[in-house]
């Protein structure tokens, strides 16, 4: 294996770092500021400000743009977008961009690269048909619009996916859908205009053949978003997840996506490069956390001596930068295998990393809260941010523990005699 990035890649790399530092690190801190002033005098801390309209544009103007589209789908939305990355790129390559805008809470939306627009447009480029596409994914590419995903429900243990009690049922040629979720992040974007909604379709199909996935335009009659939830605290403007009612709401059955309780088969190949994605853009949160764990430790001295040499600091200072590398590895051979095997070829491996790359680095962002003191609890440094971060994506596309029983049961059945 081989994780050397092509030229094409190694620019965009050089590139996207030089954006980062020179545009958006100086502007990010007073951003956040401005949009807590907004939520706290009363005002609309939803509508995104002009900063970052103005970034994203001048991202875009020098081809900085939907770069996470696979390198199947070269060609036609790179002519069309004029963009760099919309010529296609493989999950290898994709990887260590994916880590520097993790770096910023800002850039994944500025490169037009963000959760959860990315995954649903994968899953239109992949799985949509031409009409769906020419709908929903051009303006999600152009930028013009934004997505909401809504799978998890409240009633129902999700971490199990075939639990999920929404439904979807075919009524001639409509589907009507029924049911309540929540986590449904991008919902609380002002210009979010589609959901991809997962219901059941046939209670009596195989367990994972029931379900099916569906667009749905947000101002459908009957789709509610009953309330902006809080994630410890944070309600990440202007995406935000909301908990979203569906009563009898009807849309074309041509918004099925694939065909009827094909949802899983959807899932499957939306989750594969969405969590090499997220866990990319994990290690290069905690490099940032890391970083300023040093400057602190090196900056601050207590009973005489630098915060770095007391109390086995220098100690926590290199497990850190092992486990960090450690993941990196990790996370690039699953990029790896997913573009050499495909996604269930590389299931254990996604699955490693999911329950792996998310606990590092909160224990990155524990230690540089840690060494912060008092500071580290504030938003002055964004630590607290990033470890709530971190803690919620042990959470999304599934819990730790169904990751880490799916690797358990694939390293057994290496061993499991079927003589």
């Amino acid at each position: 294996m081989d994780f050397a990035p092509s030229a094409r890649a190694a620019d965009l790399i050089e590139r996207v770092g030089r954006f980062i530092e020179d545009r958006i690190v100086p502007v990010e801190a007073d951003y956040h500021r401005q949009v807590s002033t907004a939520r706290d005098r009363g005002d609309d801390p939803w509508t995104p400000l002009p900063l970052l309209s103005r970034l994203r544009a001048q991202a875009r103007e020098q081809g900085l743009w939907n770069l996470f589209l696979p390198a199947a789908h070269a060609g036609d939305y790179a002519q069309r977008f004029g963009t760099h990355g919309g010529a296609g790129l493989s999950n290898t390559d994709y990887a260590p961009i994916a880590e520097l805008t993790g770096r910023s809470f800002l850039a994944p939306h500025v490169f037009n690269c963000n959760a959860p627009d990315s995954g649903n447009m994968e899953v239109l480029l992949h799985y949509g048909d031409r009409a769906q596409r020419d709908r929903w994914l051009d303006p999600l590419l152009d930028g013009s619009i934004r997505s909401a995903f809504a799978m998890t429900e409240p009633d129902v243990a999700s971490s199990d996916a075939t639990n999920m009690a929404a439904t979807a049922v075919l009524d001639g040629d409509q589907v009507v859908l029924n049911g309540r979720k929540w986590w449904t992040t991008g919902i609380g974007h002002p210009d979010c205009q589609v959901i991809v909604f997962m219901g059941l379709t046939d209670a009596d199909a195989p367990k994972r053949h029931r379900h099916t996935m569906v667009l749905v335009p947000v101002d459908s009659p009957g789709v509610t978003v009953e309330r902006m939830l809080p994630a410890m605290g944070r309600y990440d403007e202007p995406f935000g997840h909301g908990e979203v009612s569906f009563h009898d709401v009807r849309v074309p059955a041509a918004n099925i996506l694939l065909g009827p309780g094909r949802a899983f088969e959807i899932a499957q190949g939306r989750l594969g490069p969405g969590r090499v994605h997220h866990c990319m853009r994990l290690i290069g949160l905690a490099e940032t956390a890391l970083e300023a764990a040093c400057r602190r430790g090196l900056d601050r001295s207590a009973f005489g001596k630098p915060l770095a040499a007391l109390g086995g600091n220098r100690e926590r200072i290199a497990r850190a930068r092992i486990a960090i590398d450690s993941a990196r590895l990790l996370v690039l051979n699953a990029a790896w295998k997913l573009d050499t095997v495909g996604a269930f070829g590389a299931l254990s491996e996604i699955s490693q990393i999911k329950a792996h790359v998310p606990t590092v680095a909160q224990e990155v962002i524990d230690f540089a809260m840690q060494i912060h003191g008092g500071a580290g609890l504030s938003d002055d440094f964004a630590l607290s941010a990033a470890w709530t971060t971190a803690r919620a994506i042990r959470l999304a596309d599934g819990p730790d523990e169904v990751h880490l029983d799916l690797v358990g049961r694939l390293e057994l059945a290496k061993h499991t005699d079927r003589s």
